[in-house]
């Protein structure tokens, strides 16, 4: 076992070190153990190695699954004989050697002052690691402080309890507090792109419903069949746009949905509105993030095109780039200001455009800072938009996002 100082130097290093930058030192470690001939050197790595064994349990917080796996290799990292880990409320993990029972406390009904959740409360309270003499040893408890917010503690029970054993323990909770803040952002991310997909929906309904609902209607007297038709295709358009499942879809399938939507817009313009689509077939199954593109159509529609007399045209493309799909939604209607539009993508223009503003934040959330929406206007000039989406999503494998050209 590595001495006690070394481990708390080490410790400490771990906890500011990503957990993308310890699977690469792993990695390296693995293809040139050989070059690391000291014992600080192989000391490094093993503890590197085991802190990357225990981040993934923690990428969903503290749970106590989680917790419980991690545990196992924190307490390698510690050396202790018991570790605990505890939430606000309860122990969700022991690993090691049983916990002996805590000794009678001076008032039979209160808490022992030795028992898990009494040594976590106090480390709580005080916001410091807290050392109890115990009938067998030492118990170090320290707290987990994640954005300020106390989620749980880190305990170690041991032999023995020197600083730097103390400051082991100390690191490792701070270590684990970095892992549980990683995956609240990654919740907020998830919680923040499910509000903005129900913001668009928003958008979508009041202008869209009431004006397609009209348009049927107008029609319900003079041409029945049409009406009939136009009803299913409202009913199939709605149905995509509000369903409950799933943050990706098809190029394919969201253009099924455009078509949908350009068939009731047309049931209100009537030739003024003209569109012609020009998609590569070998691009059709690329994944897209939902409601992605039907947005950017819409825009077209209802910036572009209604307010110029006389109508216009709405072109669809879509081909292969590469590891890229390259999509893009032109319009030769009105066109904006380079400035509002400017205003419009950071957020600081309210009302209009939103459903642009909200599709380059989801890409831009999803793919990366340079894989926003590229946008070409002028007043009287018409709108180019441009996407480039991967054409395997975050997750799935495969060629990997890179920045944008």
């Amino acid at each position: 076992m590595m001495p006690m100082a070394v481990q708390a130097t080490l410790i400490a290093t771990i906890a500011v070190v990503g957990t993308a930058v310890v699977a690469f030192l792993v990695a390296r470690w693995v293809r040139s153990s050989r070059d690391l001939g000291t014992a600080a050197g192989r000391a490094t790595f093993e503890a590197l190695h085991t802190a990357s064994l225990a981040a993934p349990h923690l990428r969903h917080g503290l749970t106590p699954e989680g917790a419980a796996r991690a545990a196992r290799h924190l307490r390698g990292l510690l050396g202790c004989e018991t570790l605990v880990i505890t939430d606000t409320a309860q122990v969700l993990a022991t690993d090691g050697a049983p916990l002996s029972p805590a000794p009678s406390s001076p008032n039979p009904s209160g808490p022992s002052p030795s028992s898990p959740m009494d040594l976590a409360a106090a480390a709580l309270t005080a916001r410091h690691t807290v050392v109890r003499r115990l009938d067998a040893g030492h118990a170090v408890f320290a707290p987990i402080i994640v954005q300020g917010r106390a989620a749980g503690a880190v305990g170690a029970y041991t032999t023995g309890a020197d600083a730097a054993q103390v400051r082991a323990v100390t690191e490792v909770a701070a270590w684990v507090a970095a892992q549980v803040g990683l995956a609240e952002l990654d919740e907020s991310r998830t919680q923040l792109a499910e509000a903005e997909v129900r913001a668009l929906r928003a958008q979508i309904s009041p202008h869209f419903i009431y004006n397609s609902l009209n348009a049927i209607a107008s029609f319900i007297n003079t041409d029945p069949q049409r009406a009939r038709s136009l009803v299913v295709e409202f009913a199939d358009f709605t149905r995509y746009t509000f369903r409950r499942h799933g943050d990706f879809t098809t190029l394919a399938e969201e253009l099924q949905a455009i078509d949908r939507y350009l068939l009731l817009e047309k049931a209100r313009f009537g030739d003024r509105i003209r569109v012609r689509l020009q998609i590569a077939p070998e691009v059709l199954g690329t994944e897209i993030p939902f409601l992605s593109l039907q947005p950017l159509v819409e825009n077209a529609v209802r910036h572009g095109l209604e307010s110029k007399d006389g109508g216009g045209l709405v072109t669809i493309a879509a081909h292969d780039s590469g590891n890229y799909a390259e999509i893009t939604v032109e319009d030769d209607g009105v066109g904006m200001d380079p400035e509002t539009l400017r205003s419009v993508l950071a957020g600081t223009t309210e009302g209009l455009h939103v459903g642009l503003r909200n599709v380059d934040v989801r890409l831009r959330q999803v793919y990366g800072e340079g894989h926003g929406l590229v946008v070409d206007t002028a007043p009287g000039a018409g709108t180019l938009i441009t996407l480039r989406v991967p054409k395997t999503r975050p997750g799935n494998g495969g060629p990997t996002a890179g920045p944008q050209s």
